[in-house]
């Protein structure tokens, strides 16, 4: 998109103002209540989902609850960056966060939200292998090579938000400084440069479209062929175990990708609805992994059990 400013180009902006998200006046304490809670209760139940692999030797054995516990530490990392800032915005504090401090949000957004599309791609793979080739599961898919595999996206990810941080901030930016947004994102950050954002908005689609589209696409042909591996199960129970376990990450990755392809493949849009999806993203779905994975996977809702029974019998010993 083209820019025309008035604004001298001498003027450097130091500082951003987050207008944060609209919404009626008397509804303001309501909706810091509402997020507040959101926030707490995304904490604690990601917190949940680790100590339950960590304390369970059944589930830190196996890869695919490894990479779970993976998840809920990113999830409580995501969720740290953005809703604390949704929060101040609904209390008289000031609204202004520092050039850098924008910076560092974008940055850590788009690094742990990639590093988030990496392992949703390893978790279809690491199913794919258990369900499609389970005798050679144990060798191809051990602790060692799922440790690489984690890393190898983490690594990603990070390399991911350096491009997208350094693309962004490489434009002057002279003023105006408010960012109509809820956090430092990319299109509500563009929108405020003093050049033309064309070649950014490209790239942003072109980057961000490539990573989400090969892990949707190497997601989905892993669920093609789990599904069809599935379906040659002779026994009913064991169909609805291999259907459960695939059922919460497909859940999953459906409400996290949805409203990725709706924001930053409409980069120039100023949509109300950008913001209502950039919520479902940001704040639901850390939220809603854990629910998910503990209602709909049977392995989860036994481990819970085993500690709930073992910490009982504890209680009682004493």
């Amino acid at each position: 998109m083209s820019k025309t400013n008035n604004i001298s180009l001498d003027t450097t902006v130091t500082e951003f103002i987050i207008l944060g998200l609209s919404h009626p006046p008397n509804l303001k304490i309501l909706l810091f209540l509402v997020f507040f809670i959101i926030y707490i209760l995304t904490q604690l139940g990601n917190l949940l989902i680790l100590l339950m692999v960590w304390a369970d030797p059944k589930l830190h054995a196996r890869p695919m609850y490894i990479l779970l516990g993976v998840l809920s530490f990113l999830d409580m990392w995501l969720s740290s960056v953005i809703v604390p800032l949704i929060i101040l915005n609904f209390t008289p504090a000031s609204k202004a966060i520092p050039f850098g401090g924008c910076v560092a949000q974008l940055y850590i957004f788009h690094f742990l939200g990639s590093t988030q599309c990496f392992l949703y791609t390893l978790m279809a793979y690491d199913r794919y292998l258990a369900i499609c080739q389970p005798l050679r599961y144990p060798v191809l898919m051990n602790g060692r090579f799922c440790t690489v595999l984690v890393a190898g996206a983490w690594v990603a990810g990070s390399i991911h938000g350096s491009i997208q941080a350094t693309l962004t901030f490489r434009l002057p930016y002279c003023g105006p400084n408010q960012v109509d947004y809820f956090f430092c994102d990319i299109p509500a950050v563009l929108r405020l440069a003093c050049a033309d954002t064309t070649v950014n908005e490209f790239v942003t689609i072109v980057d961000i479209g490539v990573v989400a589209a090969s892990c949707f696409m190497l997601i989905l042909l892993s669920y093609a062929n789990i599904v069809h591996a599935i379906l040659k199960i002779r026994t009913a129970d064991g169909r609805r175990r291999a259907f459960s376990t695939c059922g919460s990450h497909l859940t999953v990755v459906t409400i996290y990708y949805v409203p990725c392809i709706f924001i930053y493949f409409r980069a120039g849009s100023k949509s109300p609805l950008d913001g209502a999806m950039a919520v479902l993203n940001t704040v639901i779905t850390p939220l809603l992994n854990p629910l998910i994975y503990t209602l709909r996977n049977q392995d989860m809702k036994s481990a819970l059990k085993r500690i709930a029974t073992s910490r009982g019998a504890t209680d009682e010993n004493k």
